[in-house]
């Protein structure tokens, strides 16, 4: 069996409603980039004390699932990453729509030296309240320069270098994750946006490619930084 060249990790907590909708994509850009790369990876979704059909429903997709029963994101990610046999790391959310270019641009971006990175989410909800706040979100990340954890990726080595994602953190551990990632980043060129559903409110279209931001990366931190 070839050894997979990266591994996508999805944390998923009662997923099994989204998991039909989303998960598709994922694999869609996951068999993307194996056709332009010539080489294998795989998904582990990493199922998080779910007391619903996720762990089934992520198996029927022919994907590996494992279990993490601690309730805490970052354990959950860093569960997935230390499961995952890949030399790249992509970190996306069980109710994201990936672009079909998505994982490409972030092989591509590391392949090219970047350790690491981020794709800006675009939240498309419903409700008033949630565009407003999700758009204050958007202004916030931009303003002080973090990234959430909805579409996320790093070199393994990278990754294993700044100890993965903070546990003792119950949220904005993807903003921490990010900033520590990309300390002594340069930014490459730009990638792609892509949708996904903000909270208390619902997706619409599955996916896009709008104006894009730039994803972070630059070289490997060099020692002590990388142990």
């Amino acid at each position: 069996m070839t050894h997979p060249g990266l591994t996508v990790v999805i944390p998923a907590h009662n997923e099994a409603a989204y998991l039909p909708r989303y998960l598709p994509t994922v694999l869609a850009s996951l068999a993307r980039w194996q056709d332009t790369s010539g080489e294998q990876g795989e998904v582990v979704v990493v199922d998080n004390a779910s007391t619903d059909a996720t762990a089934d429903m992520a198996a029927s997709f022919g994907v590996r699932v494992i279990s993490e029963t601690v309730r805490n994101i970052g354990r959950v990610r860093n569960s997935g990453a230390a499961a995952a046999h890949g030399e790249l790391l992509f970190f996306t959310d069980a109710d994201v729509a990936l672009p079909t270019e998505a994982i490409t641009a972030a092989a591509a971006a590391m392949d090219s030296g970047a350790v690491g990175g981020a794709i800006p989410p675009l939240y498309t909800p419903e409700r008033l309240g949630a565009r407003l706040l999700c758009a204050y979100w958007d202004h916030y990340r931009t303003a002080h320069g973090g990234a959430q954890g909805v579409a996320q990726f790093s070199t393994a080595t990278a990754f294993k270098a700044i100890g993965g994602y903070r546990d003792d953190l119950y949220m904005s551990e993807d903003v921490d994750f990010f900033a520590r990632l990309t300390a002594q980043a340069v930014p490459p060129p730009p990638r792609s946006r892509f949708w996904k559903n903000c909270a208390y409110g619902r997706p619409h279209a599955a996916m896009t490619s709008g104006p894009a931001c730039a994803c972070c990366g630059g070289r490997t931190p060099s020692p002590p930084a990388c142990g």
